[in-house]
């Protein structure tokens, strides 16, 4: 597969950086890194295969994301090249992605899923709720996508990787948000698209005391507790960053299962990355059973109990 010269990548999400690297090493003959926070982050985008690193400064509790748009576009439009610009599929992330994309005159696409170089940008993503792949080429001289989690395996960090980087000033917008305080985000802070074990509750899961008991039989088993698009938009049982879905998180684990789910394509898309899944339903006719390795059919009500009492023997 072709290459392009260089890629540029940006995570706001620390933890995803690795990620846009891997992908701008399989992409580029370059990986340049924007980077904010510490000299440590700076040394991580380093290791894990960036070549050079273009420092934003440390976080800045008064600016969003989306102000360091003109800094990265300015930086961009100076390498003068046609490129691809890889950033984190988060909010944060998309709403830079749209405004680097009217700032460098490019064409952007959100939830990439596999791109490929060849006569220019190519690449597929979901389309129709997860019920199609659309497959797209970029025409334009820069090129902008959020990466969906997953795509690209993450290389082991290599600390002998190091270098220094280029600090950059601070472009301030025209105009922008002016952030007047930030709290804390209630809940645990998950990455559910690294757990190797996960169970997944949709609204057969009938209550919240009964997620507690979805809870306990994930524990027992080392497991991640994720939910359906109802459980954490509709219901608002749980964090929005277990959901798992076509505009959640993609898993790929090792065991996935699934308490209460129907298996609507719009879930099933973000599941179907799993080696095994387990599911468990009262409707014999339920869709996620087409999907499944291995099913029950039952009442969890009664399931989940006679699970935990086996498990703990």
């Amino acid at each position: 597969m072709s290459k392009l010269s260089n890629i540029w990548v940006f995570s706001d999400i620390a933890s995803r950086l690795p990620e846009m690297i891997a992908a701008g090493v399989a992409l580029g003959e370059k990986v340049s890194a924007f980077v904010i926070g510490s000299e440590a982050d700076i040394a991580t985008a380093y290791s894990y295969g960036a070549t050079h690193v273009y420092y934003l400064g440390d976080k800045d509790s008064q600016k969003i994301i989306e102000d360091y748009s003109h800094t990265m576009a300015q930086v961009i439009s100076a390498a003068n090249d046609n490129t691809l610009v890889v950033l984190a599929p988060t909010k944060r992330g998309k709403a830079l992605a749209s405004k680097l994309g009217v700032q460098l005159q490019a064409g952007v696409v959100n939830d990439v899923a596999e791109v490929s170089i060849e006569d220019g940008v190519r690449v597929k993503h979901m389309a129709y709720g997860g019920l199609a792949i659309a497959e797209e080429k970029i025409n334009s001289p820069v090129a902008i996508i959020t990466l969906s989690s997953g795509a690209y395996e993450v290389q082991a960090a290599d600390t002998a990787r190091t270098g220094e980087a280029v600090n950059v000033a601070f472009v301030e917008p025209t105009s922008s948000i002016k952030c007047i305080e930030r709290r804390a985000k209630q809940g645990e802070s998950v990455n559910l698209g690294k757990a190797k074990r996960v169970v997944g509750v949709g609204s057969g899961i009938g209550s919240q005391e009964n997620l507690q008991v979805a809870g306990e039989l994930s524990a027992l088993i080392g497991a991640e507790l994720g939910c359906s698009r109802p459980i954490a938009e509709t219901e608002k049982w749980m964090e929005r960053e277990r959901y798992i879905g076509v505009s959640g998180v993609m898993l790929k684990p090792e065991i996935y299962f699934a308490l209460g789910i129907s298996g609507q394509i719009q879930h099933m898309v973000g599941a179907l990355g799993s080696q095994t899944i387990f599911a468990v339903n009262k409707d014999k006719n339920a869709p996620i059973f087409q999907y499944v390795d291995y099913g029950i059919v039952g009442d969890i009500n009664k399931v989940m109990p006679a699970l935990i009492s086996a498990l703990k023997g």
